[in-house]
């Protein structure tokens, strides 16, 4: 089920959702990687933010 955009809170702050285009294109673009490669890291580290900002920044360098 897609997010309702309308709802907005602070509750999924800290996760990245994969099944959500607009959220990995958002994550891929702030950290300038692949949509493919944010999804990698969704698959190899799960969906917590802080962990997938910690990796992205590894894959850029």
């Amino acid at each position: 089920m897609a997010d309702d955009k309308t709802q907005r809170d602070f509750r999924d702050r800290d996760r990245v959702s994969a099944a959500e285009d607009y959220e990995v294109r958002h994550f891929a673009k702030q950290y300038r990687i692949s949509p493919e490669q944010v999804r990698e890291l969704i698959k190899e580290h799960g969906n917590d933010r802080k962990t997938l900002e910690r990796e992205a920044r590894k894959l850029r360098g």
